[in-house]
């Protein structure tokens, strides 16, 4: 899903035996069956309809014009899939003490009442990091989200929580977005370094370079370090709603969430679509780590820089010598070892972090009807997927090219930690795609799908 953020969701039966659907949209009769759901304008923003992968069936919408209906989507196998609501960002903002706090109140209490009568089950939240940890080192406020939870809870539904390290400022270009926390950005003023820049030095704030996990420059923390305690302290505060109430857990791993490093930056006007990105690897701690890793491979010049052949964010693969024919492009061995080492790096990010999370949620994994979902997000880079080169994937991070599968190692390392995978762009379908950027949303979900053996695949769908 791009530049939205989204939650998966489980599906259950009428025992509550939990299960995983596929939703699939090979036709437009079959998106046809989706329609309208009354919203109030609270939740215009954030709803999402969701699904996930494990057998074939097809997903009846609820109509529009039925009011007090349970709106409970019934499959052709009856099962059920329950309906989340993500909460919007702008519900969050800070008040003139500097104390965060949820804007609207009473609209919102109205909007809980609107949509339990509508039949939805379960409200997604964003736990942001810049709203809990947001003026000092281990000061974790969460009277925001303490407020926030027994609202929805006491309303009936169930949550969906997203841990949120990245800022929603840039990725989203929207008033009432949440930075990073101050004293993160604070670091940031005196050291740019500690976000992910491009081939020209530019860089935002809006989420740390995975060239700092292991790096203590956070008042003598480490990012994964800071990561890993916010995680504890959210366990610690919630643990009596975990299970029955808090039904699955997202770790943001990237700009969005999303596992994948900032190659389209659309919030700032460098990149637009259906240009191929660039790569994000030039602050000085991942070129150090090139270059240790260019001397590993007895090739030490090949750690000097990033590909000098690889066009910028806007341009066209036709006009970018290292994703087509020639000399040092992806395929050859400098191309190969670059795009191994760029794509390695960012699923040891996320492998990291995942078994971190995986040990403080393994009491409350136990596959029974009160279990925790652990959930990794990956972007859907679905253009220019049908050249060779898949250049917008390998920007974003994903080694995926027509000689070899990129999501392969990405699933066998999510499948050691029991975790899902959320897919986006699962409302797309290929006729509705420029046919001159070569899209194929439905190729990348077929070439994903196939690893169902390894991990639970997850997707939504945004209004």
């Amino acid at each position: 899903m791009a530049e939205n953020g989204g939650v998966a969701c489980k599906c259950y039966s009428e025992r509550r035996s939990y299960c995983f659907r596929e939703i699939r949209f090979g036709s437009r009769k079959t998106r046809r069956n989706f329609k309208t759901l009354p919203m109030i304008p609270l939740f215009k923003t954030g709803l999402y309809r969701c699904g996930s992968f494990a057998g074939s069936c097809c997903i009846l919408s609820m109509d529009y014009r039925e009011k007090a209906r349970s709106t409970i989507l019934e499959s052709t196998k009856q099962k059920r899939i329950p309906i989340f609501v993500m909460m919007p960002v702008d519900v969050f903002g800070i008040d003139t003490s500097g104390l965060p706090k949820i804007r609207k109140m009473k609209a919102l209490t109205m909007s809980l009442k609107a949509l339990k009568l509508a039949g939805v089950h379960g409200i997604a939240v964003e736990v942001w990091w810049g709203i809990v940890e947001r003026y000092a080192p281990f000061s974790y406020n969460w009277s925001l989200y303490e407020e926030l939870f027994k609202l929805i809870s006491d309303s009936g539904f169930k949550l969906h929580i997203s841990l949120s390290f990245h800022s929603s400022i840039v990725s989203c270009n929207r008033k009432g977005g949440v930075s990073l926390p101050l004293w993160i950005m604070e670091i940031g003023y005196l050291n740019r370094d500690i976000y992910y820049r491009d081939q020209n030095g530019l860089s935002n704030n809006d989420y740390l370079t995975l060239g700092v996990d292991r790096i203590p420059l956070f008042c003598g923390r480490t990012a994964l370090q800071c990561y890993e305690d916010f995680m504890f302290s959210f366990l610690n505060k919630f643990q009596s709603l975990m299970g029955h109430v808090i039904e699955e857990i997202s770790v943001g791993l990237g700009p969005s969430g999303e596992l994948r490093y900032p190659a389209h930056p659309s919030g700032d006007n460098r990149w637009r679509f259906p240009g191929i990105g660039e790569f994000q690897c030039y602050d000085k701690y991942m070129m150090e780590d090139l270059k240790s890793a260019a001397c590993e491979e007895g090739k030490p010049e090949w750690g000097d820089d990033g590909p000098q052949n690889a066009g910028c964010y806007n341009s066209l693969p036709s006009e970018v010598p290292f994703f087509e024919e020639g000399g040092e492009n992806f395929l050859s061995d400098y191309g190969r070892f670059f795009l191994e080492w760029y794509s390695g790096k960012l699923i040891s990010h996320a492998d990291a972090i995942l078994a971190k999370a995986a040990n403080m949620l393994r009491r409350y994994r136990n596959n029974g009807p009160n279990s925790v979902l652990l959930v990794a997000k990956i972007g859907g880079i679905y253009w220019w997927y049908q050249m060779d080169s898949h250049p917008a994937e390998l920007t974003a991070g994903y080694y995926n090219t027509s000689l070899r599968d990129g999501y392969d190692p990405l699933a066998s390392m999510l499948s050691r930690y029991g975790a899902a995978l959320h897919v986006s762009c699962l409302e797309m379908i290929d006729s509705e795609t420029p046919s001159a950027y070569l899209c194929s949303p439905e190729g990348l979900l077929q070439q994903v799908s196939v690893h169902s053996n390894l991990v639970k695949l997850l997707s939504c769908l945004t209004m």
